[in-house]
């Protein structure tokens, strides 16, 4: 079998500093088309990757017959993108928040099912050394019953991050439809999901905007959820934190676990009896230097893809995640604590 044909739709940032790179550093596929609405962008993107260059990705998916799509644009385009890449018989890497409704992300899961193609989502925290081991803890009953954790995922905006600055999509209401809650809340929700092993069910949130005067959309939430064993926390999400913070606490009868919460020691579990276990597992993957400088999730997918298995955070999971922020925005706006879709 030859090589995977890949193409990246959205040459912005974190096409440019994960998926591009990621995708050349892995030995298993070829970067054969880029898409970018900015022409100047793109031709510059597809001459470093050696790539032909698109400005329309319908003109792309018609053109050129690619195995995988990864989806880098705008919030507002991660559904009909993905479904036009599904029906063109590519499988579908997207990024997070995977779409902007429930309709949306329930369209492209039945896309990709239709094609016999895979969906998978972005959630780099999955992938993470520390939350691994989390997951792995909590499940072997190390800290008994779980009875509240408190998240975080904050840092100083994507004005920061973004190619464009202060002018980056990201702050457009009509092509994000989400702030800080979408770009950070999500992950985080997807983080505790997995963590947990639990589904939430309901949601309070004050999801503001309160830290950017330049923009109108959420940069500030901070959300109480449950779960449906009734364990209770908060999850924030800002742009405003001038340090970034992604820390993770987790309370259990038997004592506490605090992820990525020490600058030594990815992982701290002090045990109700007094006892302390430190863990050095590497740092996380950071917009700032220092971090991991792989996020694992295209090498996961393309592994998926080669050996035709469930991708780790299939387009079902994608859509649980994306519910609990609905909810939380439905809170804020309602005033009313909200159930979670089933």
């Amino acid at each position: 079998m030859g090589k995977l044909k890949v193409a990246v739709i959205g040459c912005g940032s974190i096409a440019k500093f994960r998926h591009l790179p990621e995708y050349k550093a892995n030995q298993h596929v070829d970067i054969v088309a880029v898409c970018d609405i900015n022409e100047e962008r793109v031709k510059e993107t597809a001459e470093k990757y050696g790539a032909k260059p698109y400005t329309n990705y319908e003109d792309l998916l018609k053109e050129v017959h690619v195995d995988i799509v990864s989806v880098c644009t705008p919030n507002y385009l991660h559904a009909p993108i993905s479904i036009a890449a599904s029906n063109a018989g590519a499988h579908v890497l997207c990024e997070k928040p995977m779409a902007t409704s429930y309709e949306e992300a329930k369209a492209m899961i039945v896309a990709a099912k239709d094609n016999g193609k895979k969906l998978m989502i972005a959630h780099n925290q999955r992938f993470v050394a520390s939350h691994k081991k989390a997951r792995q803890l909590i499940e072997s009953g190390e800290l008994g019953k779980i009875l509240s954790f408190r998240t975080a995922f904050g840092h100083g905006g994507p004005e920061r991050w973004s190619i464009d600055g202060k002018d980056s999509w990201f702050f457009e209401k009509e092509k994000a439809f989400v702030g800080a809650m979408g770009d950070l809340g999500v992950h985080k929700t997807d983080l505790l999901r997995y963590i947990l092993g639990e589904e939430f069910v309901e949601v309070g949130a004050f999801v503001e905007n309160n830290a950017k005067d330049f923009s109108s959309i959420d940069d500030n939430a901070v959300c109480i959820l449950k779960s449906e064993s009734g364990i209770v926390g908060t999850l924030a999400a800002s742009w405003g934190y001038k340090k970034e913070d992604n820390s993770t606490i987790i309370y259990g009868e038997k004592g506490v676990m605090r992820l990525e919460d020490d600058p030594t020691f990815s992982m701290i579990v002090q045990y109700a009896t007094g006892e302390i276990a430190k863990y050095e597992l590497g740092k996380i993957q950071s917009n700032d230097e220092g971090g991991q400088n792989t996020s694992h999730v295209i090498n996961q997918f393309v592994e998926s893809v080669l050996e035709d298995k469930m991708p780790p955070v299939p387009g079902e999971e994608g859509m649980k995640s994306l519910q609990v922020i609905l909810a939380a925005l439905q809170s804020s706006e309602t005033k009313q604590i909200v159930r979670v879709l089933d």
